[in-house]
């Protein structure tokens, strides 16, 4: 799979100001502290959603996209299309492996919020995959690292952020491993 991080619209700056003018100040200057960046998206007050990061990703798995697509607010997918008229294959007789495109712009709630879910041990290991080399690409990616390096420590399994305790059905059982004790230690820091 190939990853592009092709755009990132806004900054910490409009973050800051966005949140200043729910309580009424004026805008503020210079660049947040990375605590304060930290605090509001674990809070997940609503400017952070100023955020957006447009990804564009080549040959994924059919599949993968679908479970992408459950994924619906603070997020537009965009996925190539498998259509008969469009591409000259059977769609009957094309598979659910095959590859495709797929791009779609997040915001960063959304994304924070993805991971909770795709991080998890319940997700298909190739999901987790596909996630987990997102969130790398835009810790290396020169346009998107410095929004998302302060933040990094929040795009974590559900169970961390629930401080250990997992809401699903049928728990995998990292919540009671010492990694995901670390990982709680650094999320609520």
């Amino acid at each position: 799979m190939k990853v592009t991080i092709l755009d990132v619209r806004g900054n910490w700056r409009q973050v800051a100001d966005a949140a200043r003018t729910t309580i009424k100040m004026d805008l503020g200057v210079g660049e947040p502290s990375d605590k304060w960046k930290k605090s509001i998206t674990r809070a997940e007050h609503s400017p952070i959603r100023l955020i957006e990061f447009l990804i564009k990703t080549e040959d994924v798995k059919s599949w993968i996209t679908v479970h992408n697509v459950r994924h619906r607010i603070g997020i537009e997918h965009f996925v190539s299309t498998q259509r008969n008229d469009r591409t000259g294959k059977n769609r009957d007789e094309t598979p659910q492996g095959s590859l495709v495109d797929y791009e779609f712009c997040v915001n960063l709630n959304e994304l924070m919020n993805i991971c909770r879910k795709r991080f998890c041990g319940q997700a298909h290991e190739e999901t987790r995959k596909f996630w987990q080399e997102i969130v790398a690409k835009l810790l290396i990616d020169e346009k998107s690292r410095e929004i998302i390096l302060p933040v990094i420590d929040l795009m974590v399994p559900e169970c961390v952020a629930r401080n250990g305790s997992c809401p699903e059905m049928k728990c995998c059982g990292y919540n009671s491993t010492l990694e995901c004790n670390d990982q709680v230690n650094e999320y609520w820091d």
